[in-house]
């Protein structure tokens, strides 16, 4: 079937201008002016309305296994959250334990996909590296795995060691796989947790202070000397603070390839939350913590700059009542995560792009492109042009909204967004041609999105 866009605001991250788009099954057969509508296409006027690549979140966590318990979402639900808030691609953080096999991983992520309703890939977690590992990861990246996750924190769980480290990103380099780091130094983190439990400091608002910016900064400084002395090509992964933004383009101007995600709970919100009264500000508990307020206007600049590429959620969906409450006298044991994938395009838009903090081709590229090009999906996500899939979002900026958890389609039971307004939300949603969202709600097809393969570009 064909579908004619028309009368729209086309904004991709090097174009801005009025048009349209016809898709023709699942790819895009034409953009410019005034195109002909095929006999039976769907007509949809996009007057007045921007029309946006379809969304790419490259940091989430759906099935998660995780101090103790499981997060919330499957992918019947973490899709449709998706895309109801525009975003037509997921990459999961692919976790196994320490103790997992990763084919056996692989392949129990890989059957959670099934029933999502859009399109998804991995980034396979290496937890440890021994004599199984190498082949292990060669058969994963041979069927289209063209990045590794590795954690410099979480001690006995899913962090590594200085020798395994180094083992992945030689490998990585050999195979022309990115690897994206969480960089901090777990021997600082559980030293401090040990100290501040010990003075009796056990709510959550001594979480940040047992994972300051400077154990983020160590952290992401120790990763750019292996990659510089391996060769292999890094993303940071929830890059939080000005001091961990340094330690990267101290690398880049040494000549080591890196590059930046930050999340968007960093870009709105502050610590502050977290040290809310009544165990509230457990809700806010994330690794890398949230920082001091002062720290954001950094991290927008160094995204309208494009230091930063690019803006994810790190989406870790624990319910408060019965999860996070794990943490009551211990914030070691309150599960990490800020849940934010229906949010963070409307977030991003509101508080970026309305603010006037970046314009449209920087919310696009940071938001959409940048993660196609860095993890192989470009041009086939990323962009609006012909041959690409059409994975399209019709956004309409004159609607206002209100998140609340009563509204949400995230399996949880809070919203750290509780009562805040958005300016705009998707009208409409495609992914590969078949609509999955009609005005603000999800009218599509479980089971619709499929598994991306993709090419190793990074060598």
């Amino acid at each position: 079937m064909s579908l004619l866009i028309q009368n729209g605001r086309i904004v991709t991250a090097g174009d801005d201008f009025v048009g349209d788009v016809l898709v023709e099954g699942e790819t895009i057969a034409a953009v410019g002016p005034a195109l002909a509508a095929p006999a039976g296409a769907e007509v949809i006027d996009a007057s007045g309305k921007l029309v946006f690549p379809g969304f790419i979140d490259p940091h989430v966590h759906i099935y998660l296994p995780f101090m103790g318990t499981y997060a919330k979402d499957t992918y019947e639900s973490a899709s449709r959250a998706a895309l109801i808030g525009g975003t037509t691609t997921l990459l999961e953080m692919c976790c196994p334990a320490r103790q997992d096999d990763p084919l056996e991983a692989f392949e129990l992520w890989l059957s959670k996909g099934a029933q999502s309703a859009c399109d998804y890939s991995f980034h396979m977690g290496v937890s440890r590296f021994d004599g199984t590992t190498e082949a292990a990861l060669r058969e994963i990246a041979s069927r289209g795995v063209a990045s590794l996750k590795v954690f410099l924190a979480y001690k006995g769980a899913f962090g590594i060691d200085d020798g395994e480290l180094f083992r992945t990103l030689t490998l990585a380099k050999e195979l022309g796989l990115i690897v994206t780091a969480h960089c901090e130094n777990e021997t600082l983190v559980a030293e401090l947790q040990r100290q501040l439990l010990a003075q009796g400091k056990t709510g959550p608002q001594w979480h940040e202070p047992s994972r300051p910016v400077r154990v983020e900064a160590e952290g992401v400084h120790h990763l750019m000397t292996f990659a510089e002395l391996t060769g292999a090509h890094v993303y940071c992964v929830h890059t939080s603070c000005r001091e961990a933004l340094e330690a990267v383009q101290a690398a880049r101007l040494r000549g080591v390839r890196a590059w930046v995600e930050t999340v968007i709970p960093y870009l709105v919100l502050d610590k502050t939350y977290a040290e809310q009264p009544e165990f509230e500000g457990a809700k806010y508990v994330m690794s890398p913590p949230l920082r001091d307020k002062w720290q954001q206007p950094y991290l927008w600049n160094a995204l309208r700059s494009r230091l930063i590429s690019t803006v994810a959620t790190d989406h870790a969906p624990f319910d408060f009542a019965g999860q996070k409450e794990m943490g009551r006298g211990d914030f070691t044991r309150i599960p990490n995560g800020i849940p934010s994938i229906e949010d963070r395009v409307r977030l991003l838009y509101t508080y970026g792009v309305c603010r006037g903090r970046i314009d449209l081709t920087t919310f696009v590229d940071a938001a959409s492109t940048q993660a196609a090009r860095l993890f192989g999906l470009y041009p086939r996500k990323g962009t609006i042009a012909v041959g690409s899939d059409a994975d399209l979002v019709v956004y309409d900026p004159a609607y206002r909204g209100v998140i609340s958890a009563k509204t949400q389609a995230m399996a949880v039971d809070y919203s750290a967004f509780e009562g805040w307004e958005v300016e705009g939300r998707p009208s409409l949603v495609t992914v590969r041609g078949a609509v999955q969202v009609r005005d603000g709600k999800f009218v599509g097809r479980l089971g619709h999105g499929q598994f991306l393969t993709r090419p190793a570009t990074h060598y």
